[in-house]
């Protein structure tokens, strides 16, 4: 294959995939922008009462308090969760009317951790999603269609990867002939945008490539989360698999003290009530993860036996869970405080640039394209007529001659 065909080639590849998949990345990108400062536009929208101001070592109240308080607002319904807020001194507790009932069903409360108080107890989760942030993460994950929804987006994340690898392909070739960061301001709109396109694009290229590897990898979460619970998790639990789940619980305060002592300098962020679908019938998941910026991300659970408070095991993960836990601080940009969200911000406003950009230069090309094929129509009517009169002229002539020739 010649260097022209392997650039003909290469640009039908970054051509397609481009307009493939830039309408949903505009999406992903527009809703991105509110979900890297999602902690605070959820405290600044946050309904409810305010946590209490206590004094520094004010204890906390017990998990079972807790967990009795929400079981007594809903009676008739199954604790799925609960989460420890690492910033305020607030949990959320879960609840669900069956266990194997639809998740869109399931709704939290939010409780003071010092008072026990409730703070408030907003609707289901399926309300909760028409919520400005949960339209925001709704669609930026699924399109609201769930895992097909993971899955085709996750496949337009794979299109504009190509469309990256391709676009450097093709950078190397235009620019031979320009400096670095040329703008051509004197030449026609549609070479100035050119420029800007090809030097944001490679400018923005490694953030880009991170966001866009890190957001495929997320939305494979749940089928790489189902592989470890149908491999790992069932070697783990094999001692189990023909027992009857228990009737009595432990104390969940026991379960999360022999959790603590089994993965000393981690920190407990939440836990799977037995019977939940992180979880299994007879244990407590006790999600944690560890106190350094490294270890931060990296999610350990750990199987508290449900009728005994013992821990059964610590559950590793592989590497693929390792992946996807490093991968979602990357993408989201929320592992360096404000200065990297509004970093993060930017360089996603400069990538919307860079896709509408996109869509505005094979516009412009189309157009272009169809006027040059207009003229060439056109002088091709032109020369026609203008060669059938000369042909009806030359014809006429020696009539012309003839005939006043007869007359002579």
């Amino acid at each position: 294959m010649t260097a022209a065909a392997s650039l003909r080639t290469w640009y039908w590849w970054h051509k397609w995939t481009s307009l493939v998949c830039t309408l949903f990345l505009l999406v992903i990108c527009f809703t991105g922008l509110p979900l890297v400062f999602h902690e605070e536009i959820e405290h600044w929208l946050e309904e409810g009462k305010p946590y209490a101001v206590v004094a520094e070592g004010t204890p906390r109240v017990p998990v079972d308090q807790l967990m009795a308080s929400a079981r007594a607002q809903y009676p008739d319904e199954v604790l799925e969760y609960v989460y420890f807020d690492e910033d305020h001194p607030t949990v959320y507790i879960g609840m669900s009317p069956s266990h194997a009932g639809d998740p869109k069903l399931t709704h939290y409360m939010r409780y003071d951790a010092h008072t026990g108080e409730l703070l408030h107890d907003p609707p289901n989760l399926h309300e909760e999603q028409f919520s400005f942030m949960g339209l925001m993460l709704a669609l930026h994950v699924d399109l609201f269609t769930g895992l097909p929804g993971q899955l085709f987006l996750g496949f337009m994340g794979f299109l504009f990867v190509v469309a990256l690898i391709s676009g450097v392909v093709l950078y190397g070739p235009f620019m031979k002939k320009l400096d670095f960061g040329t703008v051509r301001k004197d030449r026609s709109r549609r070479l100035k945008w050119l420029d800007l396109h090809n030097l944001l694009g490679i400018v923005l290229l490694a953030w880009m490539m991170v966001v866009g590897v890190t957001g495929i990898i997320n939305e494979l979460s749940r089928p790489l989360f189902a592989i470890w619970q149908g491999t790992d998790l069932v070697e783990l639990t094999a001692a189990y698999q023909n027992t009857e789940p228990p009737t009595q619980l432990a104390s969940a305060d026991e379960a999360l003290r022999a959790a603590a002592e089994a993965v000393p300098g981690h920190r407990i962020v939440s836990f799977s009530h037995p019977g939940n679908m992180f979880a299994t019938p007879h244990h407590y998941m006790v999600w944690t993860h560890g106190d350094t910026p490294f270890t931060s991300h990296l999610i350990i659970p750990v199987l508290v036996d449900a009728a005994t408070a013992e821990v059964t095991a610590v559950a590793h993960p592989p590497w693929y869970l390792t992946m996807l836990a490093l991968s979602q601080p990357l993408h989201f940009g929320d592992y360096g405080g404000m200065p990297l969200k509004i970093l993060w911000a930017l360089l996603d406003l400069l990538t919307i640039v860079v896709l509408i950009s996109g869509i505005y230069l094979w516009l412009a090309r189309r157009r272009a394209t169809e006027a040059r094929v207009t003229r060439l129509m056109q002088a091709h009517q032109h020369s026609g007529v203008a060669i059938a009169k000369s042909a009806r002229a030359s014809s006429s002539e020696p009539v012309r001659s003839s005939a006043t020739g007869g007359r002579s």
